[in-house]
């Protein structure tokens, strides 16, 4: 899929790095998601409770993409992830010895957030190493690392049963952390090609753009659905199908396979057809599904369904990165923050809207169609820009510096 043009471009070991650091923080960032089930036997927590505690550490994340971002621009991605590791250690321990009222856990799904923030650094760390032809798979295969989530839903409430703990998994997710650190601060290298630091009037002048917030938009519900679903299925699972929560984590782990590793397929085939065509097709297949999965089938076809829409999802979220580079080539760090952002907030209103209106109405059928409804308001945002990308992606560029999808070049 690569071909020997993208092997022999960039620099490897930065790449790997990068998904490393990405992959085992996303692991940490949503461990609330698939524990919620056994922490909620701890507190009497509503359906909007539950919702609440496993979206905060998505709300942090999405905040501290902005300051990471910004770390990104003046420090370098390796130092600010550097960084960004040191600090995930705090509610690592903070969870694992002293998290024992629903309020500290609350600040301790705060911090996590910080593991969120790593996007907004590995996608950098990898994309300037490589040239406009190569970005779309470069930053899939640093994007990638959002199947950390995998090891969370499989192994977290497996950890915390066979214990009769589930403190003693916050213990257990410092020792993958601390092996990442030694081994990205031994390979990872900034790129030569570093941009200047950005300054606050220059996240002003980007976010005045119109192309950013449909930029946003976009992002908002191809990664926000993925990590959105990601730590709010095993409370689906549980509480809609009565399974246990292994039983639960084992099916949420087999959706979350489809999203993570699709990834890099969504860039490849963006970088091949063209993002916009890609993410026209992923939204409309993305609506569907949910519709479908409205109607609250069985066991085994919403599993069918789920599966299908995190792959999707996992797709558009390579998609959309495809175009971010040749609209914004000289701003990539600074614009992941803010569109990395806009993903987690996403993520953040997902589990709160399923959550509420499960609470509101006893089902999550109008949870599932609202959330459908959001997927074709995306479809219609891009036919209502499209025409004007073409213009937008050369005149900020230059062709020199960006890749026309082909929809745009005719």
């Amino acid at each position: 899929m690569a071909g020997k043009g993208f092997l022999q471009a960039g620099h490897k070991p930065s790449l790997f790095s990068a998904f490393a650091y990405f992959d085992v923080s996303f692991m940490i960032w949503v461990l609330l998601g698939p524990l919620s089930i056994i922490i909620m036997k701890d507190f009497d927590l509503s359906a909007a409770q539950k919702a609440n505690l496993v979206a905060l550490p998505i709300l942090g994340g999405s905040i501290l993409r902005l300051v990471l971002g910004f770390l990104t621009d003046r420090i370098g991605p390796k130092r600010t992830a550097q960084l960004g590791m040191l600090i995930t250690f705090i509610p690592l321990i903070w969870g694992w010895q002293f998290a024992h009222t629903l309020s500290s856990l609350h600040y301790v799904g705060l911090l996590l957030g910080v593991a969120g923030a790593s996007f907004s650094v590995a996608l950098p760390l990898a994309s300037r190493w490589y040239p406009p032809q190569y970005q779309g798979l470069a930053m899939g295969i640093a994007g990638a690392g959002n199947s950390g989530t995998v090891f969370t839903t499989l192994f977290a409430n497996r950890i915390a049963t066979y214990y009769g703990d589930w403190h003693v998994v916050f213990g257990f997710a410092l020792i993958p952390i601390a092996v990442v650190f030694v081994v990205f601060s031994l390979l990872a290298k900034d790129s030569p090609n570093q941009p200047a630091p950005a300054k606050l009037i220059d996240y002003g002048r980007v976010i005045a753009k119109r192309d950013t917030w449909i930029f946003n938009l976009l992002y908002s519900v191809t990664f926000g659905g993925f990590v959105g679903m990601s730590s709010y299925l095993p409370i689906f699972f549980n509480t809609q199908y009565d399974l246990s929560p292994i039983q639960a984590g084992n099916f949420t782990t087999l959706c979350v396979i489809a999203g993570s590793f699709f990834r890099p397929v969504g860039g490849w085939l963006a970088d091949k057809l063209g993002g916009i065509r890609m993410l026209l097709l992923l939204y409309a297949g993305v609506a569907v599904l949910l519709a479908f999965i409205s109607t609250l089938p069985s066991l085994t076809l919403i599993t069918v369904l789920l599966f299908a829409m995190m792959m999707l999802l996992g797709m558009g979220n390579g998609s959309v990165f495809q175009l971010v580079p040749q609209r914004f080539s000289k701003q990539i760090g600074l614009v992941t923050g803010i569109v990395g952002a806009a993903g987690g907030l996403g993520g953040y209103f997902l589990p709160k809207i399923l959550g509420n209106v499960k609470q509101a109405t006893d089902s999550y059928s109008t949870g599932f169609l609202i959330l459908a409804g959001i997927a074709v308001l995306c479809i219609i945002a891009i036919l209502a820009v499209q025409k004007s990308w073409k213009s937008s992606f050369v005149g900020e560029g230059g062709r020199a510096n960006a890749i026309v999808p082909k929809e745009l070049s005719a």
